[in-house]
């Protein structure tokens, strides 16, 4: 009969079911991006669009390491490199926890073999060319990266781009309200001392970091500058065009430094360098040597980092002994 059909055996069914079943379902919406993403940030004239937190970052030097650690940020670490001195107490535990890649700088080798997508540097050192890590050469492999403000190549860093350091940080690992409350507690701290400093005449300061036939020092350009003014003194070097420079022996005679602030790391200890000031004759006669006004900076304070804030107020009990201060 021509409106008879025939039937289909079941064996013809099979692929026609199975067909059925493996039908593609309807694609799902696309993820929604995290809150605050995509983020665009332009880092010492290198600019770069974050659509998603970096999740394999590499921190090099000790500064910018602490500025992680402060952000509660070690889990998104898989290794760090290069420490100046000890670790703050407070995030010794969550350093333990990161892996150490290099007591110094880590081979451009090493640094891939983490498999960062992020890579954090304290000085320009860190992404140096001739080694391989420049911020071009990390990003032809498509790592990101950001250099501590402190040495991008204008301006003079100060308080302010710490606040900023912090803040772009924290924008780019989605922490920003973590952010926002270690600035709201900085600036208190810098806001106490400032007040508390508010009538004292300022004394001049010669940052002795290391050198013999010259004198290392700090120079205007660095956050190092500001942290002294900051707790009363005035730098007798920061005419220096740069954050750190040579000085002559000559010239530290000349300025008459009321007091020397020695940056304490590395092998040659503070016992050391003042014993190398105090026996050299041509110093004599400059106000700190003969009166013996030191103080002592671990060269981690004085950098662009978590801990200046706290060190503007420990430097300030140093060069101001007789004022009031809350410690005492």
């Amino acid at each position: 009969m021509p409106w008879r059909r025939p039937l289909l055996s079941a064996a013809a069914l099979i692929p026609l079911l199975a067909a059925c079943s493996a039908a593609p379902e309807a694609a799902a919406p696309p993820a929604k991006p995290a809150a605050g993403f995509p983020y665009t940030v332009t880092n010492c004239g290198v600019q770069h669009t974050y659509q998603a937190p970096p999740r394999r970052a590499v921190t090099m030097n000790q500064h910018v390491t602490e500025i992680m650690l402060a952000l509660g940020l070690e889990k998104s670490l898989v290794g760090t490199a290069y420490l100046d001195d000890a670790i703050l107490p407070a995030y010794e535990k969550a350093y333990d926890s990161v892996p150490v890649l290099a007591k110094e700088y880590p081979s451009k080798e090493a640094l891939l073999a983490a498999n960062p997508d992020f890579v954090y540097g304290g000085y320009s050192s860190a992404f140096s060319a001739k080694d391989g890590r420049s911020r071009d050469d990390l990003g032809r492999s498509g790592i990101a990266t950001r250099l501590n403000t402190e040495y991008c190549p204008t301006g003079s860093p100060s308080v302010d781009d710490l606040y900023r350091e912090v803040r772009e940080t924290g924008r780019t690992f989605g922490v920003p309200d973590r952010a926002e409350a270690w600035i709201r507690q900085a600036r208190a701290t810098v806001a106490a001392t400032e007040k508390r400093l508010k009538a004292t005449r300022p004394v001049s300061v010669f940052v002795y970091d290391s050198g013999d036939k010259t004198a290392f020092t700090a120079g205007g350009k660095g956050i190092g500058n500001e942290l002294i003014t900051r707790a009363g003194g005035r730098n007798v070097f920061a005419d220096l065009d740069k954050a750190f420079g040579d000085a002559t022996w000559e010239q530290v005679v000349d300025r008459r430094p009321d007091v020397i602030v020695i940056y304490d790391y590395g092998s040659t200890t503070v016992a050391q360098k003042k014993k190398r000031l105090l026996d050299d004759p041509a110093l004599k006669d400059v106000p700190a040597i003969r009166n013996h006004r030191f103080a002592v900076m671990p060269l981690s304070d004085t950098v662009l980092g978590v801990r200046v804030p706290a060190a503007v107020d420990k430097l300030a009990a140093q060069l101001h002994p007789a004022q009031p201060h809350p410690a005492r």
